[in-house]
């Protein structure tokens, strides 16, 4: 079976959350304010042994495991776009776009036989995926598969330094331990959001005061942003909480 796809620049991917590789939240902490996402897959999910490779696993009330996919993220409300997006819905940094916009509509931390679903375009988006659009997916199998190869190679090095402090920040802090294991057993899921800041001890090569320098004004902006809504009072305690945080390291 052969699928279909073209992107329209329509813009409307570039809205809300945004997964990040180490490296690039690093290297923009000035523009995108940062969190750290923990997304539990239930055994028995198409994706659960490899988000169990390329991040934690945690035991559950009911016997079973939950994996868990932990992802550097920019931090955004839905209705937020991206700082990159320009006014005319273009791309900003088109040619050095984060390694999840290039791979897009595909992702790596789903197995290639399974982004069927990923080629559907979400309400309001206007992909194209007539049959005069490329194809892009054949027999469950990527045609071009160069960025969906360079997303994973970035999970699977991103592993190396996210697994390890998954486990210790667990252990160190049960009360995380037991918000994963409840998300993980709600019926739709979710995500836990962590601050970057318990990261940053895992980073050595990291100049955490000149990292909390860049961070801080943009948590600050977004606190600022988000004020005055109700409906993004989570976000807004976020950002609040993490200028705070980071203002401190900065002085």
């Amino acid at each position: 079976m052969e699928r279909h796809f073209a992107c329209t620049a329509c813009g409307k991917c570039c809205f809300g959350i945004l997964p990040l590789t180490l490296d690039e939240a690093l290297a923009q902490a000035d523009t995108f304010p940062l969190a750290l996402a923990w997304t539990p897959v239930r055994q028995g999910g198409r994706s659960f042994d490899l988000t169990a490779d390329l991040g934690a696993t945690v035991k559950l009330k009911n016997r079973k495991t939950a994996a868990v996919q932990i992802s550097p993220i920019s931090d955004l409300p839905p209705s937020f776009s991206c700082p990159h997006l320009t006014s005319d819905g273009r791309c900003a940094v088109h040619t050095n776009k984060p390694q999840r916009c290039k791979a897009m509509p595909f992702n790596a931390t789903r197995t290639e036989d399974d982004q069927d679903d990923l080629l559907l375009p979400r309400p309001g988006w206007t992909c194209d995926v007539s049959d005069t659009a490329p194809v892009v997916y054949r027999d469950k199998r990527l045609v071009e598969r160069q960025d969906f190869d360079a997303e994973r190679e970035s999970l699977l090095r991103d592993a190396r330094i996210l697994k390890p402090y998954a486990a210790w920040l667990m252990d160190s802090v049960p009360s995380l331990r037991m918000e994963v294991q409840r998300v993980a057993m709600k019926p739709s899921g979710g995500r836990v959001l962590v601050s970057f800041a318990t990261l940053i001890p895992r980073l050595p090569k990291v100049d955490i005061y000149a990292f909390a320098a860049r961070q801080a004004p943009v948590m600050r902006a977004y606190a600022e942003k988000t004020a005055a809504d109700p409906g993004l009072a989570e976000f807004h305690k976020r950002y609040a909480q993490g200028a705070a945080e980071w203002e401190k390291v900065a002085l």
